[in-house]
């Protein structure tokens, strides 16, 4: 793509759309996954019972997973709300870490979380953006 300008002509040798967004990182240049899958679970449990603001990780996690966790964050509300449960702050202990590495600077990981009530896991994929973790799915089982 060329623009003329006065009196010479500039011609783009990268897309500005490219050079922008975020650059993948390799493992080599990541530091280890498992503290962040055992924190981001942590909070996202937090989260959903009401005791911890969405907004805390927003870092972390990229905008769908945000947009995501928002609406599951409102439903729990209402839910809490109509049954006039007060917001208690949830009492777990973080299981078993499981990580796979599918490729280079993406990592899977699944956290076993441990209640009184019941047992969940919480899958969470980790890539490598602009050198350093960013949580582009989450779900809690």
């Amino acid at each position: 793509m060329e623009e003329i300008l006065a009196s010479r002509i500039v011609r783009r040798t990268v897309d500005d759309e490219e050079y922008f967004d975020p650059q993948p990182t390799g493992r080599d240049r990541l530091p280890n996954p498992q503290p962040l899958l055992e924190n981001l679970t942590r909070c996202v449990i937090e989260i959903l019972a009401g005791a911890r603001e969405l907004e805390q990780i927003s870092r972390w996690v990229d905008d769908s997973v945000y947009r995501n966790l928002l609406k599951r964050v409102v439903i729990s509300s209402r839910a809490r709300q109509a049954t006039g449960q007060p917001v208690r702050r949830p009492v777990f202990a973080i299981g078993s870490v499981s990580i796979f590495e599918p490729s280079d600077g993406v990592v899977e990981g699944v956290v076993i979380v441990r209640s009184r009530a019941r047992t969940r896991a919480v899958a969470i994929r980790l890539e490598g953006l602009d050198d350093r973790w960013r949580a582009t799915v989450i779900n809690v089982l």
